[in-house]
């Protein structure tokens, strides 16, 4: 057996399986060793490890076409050292960012290269021997000829059968994909989740497609197209309230992101118990903004929707998340990037890793100073539940980080544990809330971490208060799209007071329906009844801080203005005004209701015609002029008067802590930060019953270990870079 396979090695398709298997071999090392891949069942496990096998086969086969040995062998080592290179580079990246490498990031490696090329060497294991001894070794047994190079002549029919045979791998890799993550490629919301079931060849190949077809379709632009979109959104522009034009100028902004959390759960009762007491009490609170008729507006990108229409005021797009189809490249004008023209600092606190949803790149994009993703919490996998920190550990642990944040800052928490399938450790319900006990587990589930996510701004909002920044912030709570399926509805409708019989398409819109409040202790409180969106909110929080949104490129209108437009359209076409529901994108062709009592209209008036007609033309145009802005990125040729773009390279959010404290420091006593003002931390100040940080309170206070790595890292090569200069 040893005889034989000796014998097949030193042939040329021996010397490529050698090649093969040993690339495998080590893509398996890094995928355990180095990656956090999320592989979840056996099934994933074998997926992975098939992944990289067929790219593998394909490129080293490239250097079997040479027709001259020698120059074959050379050309299948360089393949060979180039996949190597590839592979090893992801390592070192993913080791310093948690994420892995894209065509944009390689291209920018001189921009990059001050938040890795420095610490390259610190970021080095004594176990990445292990990715290049192959190589060394095959090299020098070919040196010492204990492999002979074949001098045997393959032609093309060999070459070609052995490619395909990596095409096949790769074809029945791709497949299999497919049958465990259905729509992969098409609805990609993390890297990793390509790389784990389809490798980083593939991914990387599937990476430079998808640039050069956004560059493709960049090229594609003109300003005429540009000049539509203006003529049509300073059509549709309302100008501010003059009672709520500036209430709020250079106050802290704190957004909390509600995860799957509909507007049916303020003021429900499960068992005589409310599931949501304190945002109950806020909702009704004096100094609160409601909106009951407010509709989340996502599409395929849900919860990255949510944010980008916060953010930006424009739509998703309709076949993907803008954020992981457009977001590494495209121009914003987003609300970190607009405030920061006012002074303000910005951050995002969210508890998942950092590629999730691209998050990374776009936020940079988007100008965000700081994200603060799972490496800056804890690390301990009961800390968290499918999607990241519980909430109750998400605001407890951002507190060191937001207690350092310059005044006035604009922060964002997201939070992740009411995300289905909505599970709750036991130690973290609270034994005096019982939940519903229908069919359906999964509605059962709903309410327990609804309550459970209540609990825990209810303990961000005392600590707001006992610290002082609620005196000087205002809060943005809002629900980012639906937690229940349409095909629970039925089950959930006694819940809820309707009947499982009489439900129909009318009732699954309004189901549609998430809070909206926005609450500061100068706000004269109410709660409104008029429809508005997720699109609406960006022109409203401008409005609100005394920022004229008239020359930004917004598709929504400000919620408070006596002159905006009142409808929305969600992504699919559907259009929910005052006194309809247009279902889909047909007009009086579609199926249309009276928003008012929810009956269908079947014959129409003259005036329901027109008025009809005139909602579906402009809803239409709405989502066609922002699909036409984002898939062309057209704001890179647009800056309105005031507004200074932001360089993305300029941020590293491996030193997010860093920054903060040398920004602080350098302040010195004109820092605005809580810390400075308290002369001290503020981290005993937040009382949590959180059981995992029962005896480890230490935690809310301690910066870990790795982020203090950094700061190491980042001294040790500054250091060395002095002394070189």
């Amino acid at each position: 057996m040893k005889k034989k396979l000796t014998h097949f090695i030193q042939t040329r398709t021996g010397f490529l399986t050698l090649l093969v298997f040993c690339f495998w071999l080590k893509y398996l090392f890094a995928a355990y060793l180095d990656f956090n891949l999320g592989l979840a069942d056996p099934y994933q496990h074998i997926i992975m490890w098939l992944s990289p096998i067929g790219t593998a086969v394909i490129l080293i086969s490239l250097g079997f076409y040479f027709p001259k040995p020698i120059i074959s062998y050379i050309a299948m080592l360089v393949m060979d050292f180039a996949n190597t290179a590839l592979l090893f580079a992801n390592i070192i990246y993913y080791r310093q960012f948690s994420d892995f490498l894209t065509i944009k990031t390689m291209s920018n490696a001189g921009k990059v290269s001050q938040g890795l090329g420095k610490s390259t060497v610190a970021l080095l294991h004594p176990s990445d021997i292990f990715i290049w001894i192959d190589l060394i070794i095959i090299i020098a047994l070919l040196i010492m000829h204990k492999i002979k190079i074949d001098q045997k002549s393959y032609g093309i029919s060999t070459p070609f059968a052995v490619t395909s045979v990596g095409a096949l791998i790769l074809t029945f890799n791709i497949f299999l994909a497919e049958t465990s993550r259905p729509r992969l490629l098409r609805n990609t919301f993390d890297r990793s989740y390509v790389v784990k079931y389809l490798g980083i060849d593939t991914f990387t190949a599937y990476d430079v497609f998808k640039s050069a077809q956004n560059v493709q379709v960049t090229k594609n632009a003109n300003a005429s197209d540009l000049n539509k979109i203006l003529t049509f959104t300073k059509k549709q522009h309302a100008a501010p309230n003059p009672s709520y034009f500036g209430v709020e100028k250079k106050r802290n902004v704190i957004i909390i992101h509600l995860e799957s959390f509909q507007q049916f759960l303020i003021n429900l009762k499960i068992n005589g118990k409310p599931v949501t007491p304190f945002l109950n009490s806020l909702y009704q609170n004096k100094h609160t903004l409601s909106f009951a008729n407010f509709y989340h507006q996502v599409g395929l990108g849900r919860t990255s929707d949510a944010e980008n229409m916060l953010e930006t005021g424009t739509y998703g797009i309709s076949d993907g998340s803008l954020f992981t189809s457009l977001g590494s490249e495209n121009t914003f004008q987003a609300a970190p990037q607009i405030l920061r023209n006012d002074g303000y600092i910005s951050a995002v606190f969210h508890g998942n890793v950092g590629s999730f949803w691209n998050r990374n790149d776009v936020y940079k994009n988007m100008g965000y100073n700081y994200f603060f993703d799972k490496n800056y919490y804890s690390p301990e996998a009961k800390d968290a539940s499918g999607y990241g920190l519980k909430d109750k550990l998400l605001f407890a642990e951002s507190i060191k980080y937001l207690e350092q944040m310059q005044q006035p800052f604009y922060a964002k928490f997201i939070t992740v544990t009411n995300h289905i399938p909505f599970e709750l450790d036991k130690k973290d319900q609270d034994p005096n809330f019982k939940t519903a006990n229908t069919r359906d587990q999964t509605i059962n589930n709903y309410f327990e971490t609804a309550h459970y996510l209540d609990e825990s701004i209810r303990e961000f909002f005392n600590y707001l208060k006992s610290s002082g920044l609620y005196k000087n912030s205002m809060i943005i709570i809002y629900g980012d799209h639906y937690g229940l399926s349409n095909s629970e509805n039925e089950t959930l409708a006694p819940i809820i007071g309707e009947s499982s019989d009489t439900w129909n398409t009318y009732n699954n819109v309004q189901m549609q329906r998430v809070p909206f409040m926005i609450h500061a202790n100068n706000l004269k409180g109410k709660i409104s009844h008029e429809v508005a969106g997720e699109i609406d909110v960006l022109p409203t929080l401008m409005h609100l801080l005394g920022i004229s949104n008239k020359d930004y490129v917004q598709f929504g209108s400000d919620m408070l203005s006596p002159h905006r437009q009142n409808w929305i359209v969600f992504r699919n076409g559907t259009i929910v005004s005052q006194k309809y529901i247009i279902v889909g994108a047909k007009g009086i062709k579609g199926t249309v209701y009276n928003h008012i009592n929810g009956k269908q209209i079947i014959n129409f008036t003259p005036q329901e015609k027109r008025e009809i007609t005139e909602l579906a033309k402009k809803a239409k145009e709405s989502l066609h002029y922002s699909d036409l802005l984002n898939s062309h990125n057209l704001l890179r040729l647009y800056t309105p008067a005031g507004f200074v773009p932001t360089d993305p390279t300029q941020f590293n959010y491996a030193l997010n802590y860093q920054k903060m404290i040398a920004l602080r420091d350098g302040l010195a006593n004109k820092s605005t930060s809580l810390y400075s003002k308290h002369h001290g931390t503020t981290t005993k100040l937040y009382h949590t019953d959180a059981p995992e940080l029962k005896n480890r309170q230490q935690e809310i206070t301690q910066i870990p270990e790795n982020i203090k790595d950094n700061k190491n890292k980042e001294d040790k090569n500054n250091s060395k870079e002095n002394t070189q200069n």
